[in-house]
């Protein structure tokens, strides 16, 4: 049976309930993820969590290494990952505390280059078109249904840089183009996760309005905090729900992304890249 990958964002670096717990340490050829995974079983599946930001929150958005992070997701056998992550709202519906679940990213980074596992010999372009996947973002949806969130089902995930929050300017601008809620983290992440064939999905939680709102104070740490824990228990309570109703074998188009991308003959490929990327192209 593969494994189910969480990967916790701010407020979110531990959870309870998980049986036969191991703390691993992964070494990978893109270097350190951000801590050790953690191993173990929970509602009766296997999973490997990883705390974003490590434990005690000492990596930056912009420092964070996806390529390590989701390399070392797929060498634990990992098919499927729950990406749980805060964000600022972009509309007044989305209100603090809410549920949203995105099936768009818009790419505001500067990181394009650490965002793929490829180059050095081997180029893949893969699909990216539905950046989110819709097999797993639904079974999210029914789960937050059945906790009881106020849940959104669809949006714009806008990737900001970081680490300042927005300027006021910026926030007007997203908003007024319709998108949903802004981050720091999970392009990257979906972008190395759909290259090692993983199905990602974000469970984004709504801490703050960002700084568009201006009959409300702009977003701080402050706010920021208050709003974490109650977000962390209500993530716990969906990921502990949504965990069974996931397939044992890998089914979706994620799950073949590489089939048809990779354009790079295979006698070309120089042998350290191939060993690098081992865990990725061991099928083909």
């Amino acid at each position: 049976m593969h494994r189910i990958g969480i990967i916790g964002g701010s407020g979110l670096y531990h959870i309870e309930g998980l049986t036969g717990q191991k703390w691993s340490t992964i070494r990978t050829p893109f270097g350190q993820p951000s801590d050790r995974l953690l191993t173990g079983n929970l509602a009766g599946r296997k999973v490997v969590f990883l705390p974003r930001h490590g434990r005690g929150h000492r990596i930056l958005p912009s420092e964070l290494n996806h390529r390590a992070n989701i390399w070392a997701m797929k060498s634990l056998d990992v098919a499927w990952i729950i990406s749980v992550s805060a964000v600022g709202s972009l509309q007044a519906r989305l209100r603090p505390c809410d549920i949203v679940l995105p099936d768009q990213f818009l790419d505001r980074t500067k990181q394009s280059a650490e965002h793929t596992f490829f180059g050095r010999g081997i180029v893949a372009h893969v699909a990216f078109a539905d950046p989110i996947c819709e097999d797993l973002r639904r079974l999210l949806l029914k789960a937050c249904r059945q906790v009881g969130a106020r849940v959104h089902d669809g949006g714009v995930y806008v990737n900001m840089e970081g680490p300042a929050f927005s300027t006021r300017a910026e926030s007007l601008t997203n908003r007024r183009a319709g998108y949903s809620v802004i981050g720091m983290t999970n392009l990257g992440e979906a972008k190395c996760a759909r290259e090692a064939e993983i199905a990602y999905a974000t469970l984004a939680m709504v801490t703050d309005y960002d700084c568009w709102k201006t009959d409300e104070e702009h977003v701080t740490v402050e706010i920021v905090v208050a709003n974490l824990q109650k977000n962390a228990a209500l993530a716990k309570k969906v990921i502990a729900t949504v965990l069974p109703t996931i397939p044992t074998s890998p089914g979706c188009s994620c799950h073949q992304a590489l089939r048809n991308a990779i354009l790079t003959d295979k006698k070309c490929w120089p042998a350290k890249t191939r060993k690098d990327l081992r865990v990725l192209l061991s099928r083909y």
